[in-house]
């Protein structure tokens, strides 16, 4: 019999299933109004307008693939490792590691942080 996962790694599942299924409203919900969302080196951004403005990039065409490894929990933060793949708008596929960080005010998701790895050359 497994253990019961926590509600933030719940809300961690949810947020990575709207990234899949493109489902905005999902993913905002699990938002604070000032959530910040940070890739160091590539942008940071607040507020749930601007977040929702990032959801789908517009260099990229179609749902990535998203694969979560592992969660890790830690009092009001949960880490999740994975990969993704997505298709270039120009051609090619993206294909990358990521550890995002998630940060929590209650049950909702406050800040985030991206880091992401391309894989291969």
């Amino acid at each position: 019999m497994g253990i019961e996962e926590s509600p933030k790694k719940k809300a961690v599942r949810a947020y990575i299933e709207g990234f899949r299924t493109g489902d905005h409203e999902a993913i905002l919900a699990l938002l604070t109004d000032e959530v910040t969302w940070e890739i160091p080196g590539f942008f940071d951004i607040s507020g749930k307008a601007a977040f929702d403005n990032e959801i789908e990039n517009a260099a990229f065409e179609g749902r990535p693939k998203l694969t979560i490894h592992r969660l890790v929990e830690e009092g009001d933060v949960v880490v999740a490792v994975g990969a993704v793949e997505a298709a270039r708008k120009e051609g090619g596929i993206l294909s990358a590691v990521f550890a995002d960080v998630f940060y929590f005010e209650g049950d909702k998701i406050r800040r985030l942080e991206t880091y992401q790895m391309e894989k291969g050359g």
